[in-house]
């Protein structure tokens, strides 16, 4: 079999994805917390944090109140999973950095408790649809 159509894909033993997910993450109160050398540290903890979930961090950037990522991950990880793993790592790691996070909130909460998950393939949902209605059926 050609590997050349498969490149970039997950290839395990009996299946062969490409999951890719955009996530954004807000901070608490949408706070304005981040500076430059802040999202660096952000993506440092979130690459380290994909490599533990053997997920890939594909794409990541923000602004003083977000966070944008692009990550593809396994199968068999839930999304749910992988934010709560993210946001904690990220969180803690950010936190022991820079000591004046703690102040900004009593509780030393720097994420939102909500999230945006969005699906992130190559095709549109019209192209998908448009390739499984070509299927030849039976007759």
């Amino acid at each position: 079999m050609n590997a050349a159509p498969l490149k970039g894909y997950l290839r395990k033993r009996h299946s062969v994805t490409k999951l890719v997910v955009h996530l954004v993450f807000t901070t608490k109160y949408r706070r304005k917390l981040f500076d430059g050398y802040m999202i660096k540290q952000l993506r440092e903890s979130f690459e380290s944090a994909c490599e533990k979930l053997e997920c890939q961090l594909l794409e990541m950037d923000g602004e003083k109140d977000h966070v944008h990522l692009l990550v593809a991950y396994p199968p068999k990880l839930a999304i749910s999973v992988m934010v709560n793993n993210l946001k904690s790592t990220s969180s803690r790691r950010l936190r022991m950095l820079n000591t004046h996070l703690t102040a900004q909130s009593k509780a030393g909460l720097m994420w939102s408790r909500s999230y945006f998950a969005c699906s992130a393939g190559g095709a549109t949902i019209e192209t998908l649809k448009d390739y499984v209605n070509s299927q030849s059926t039976p007759d």
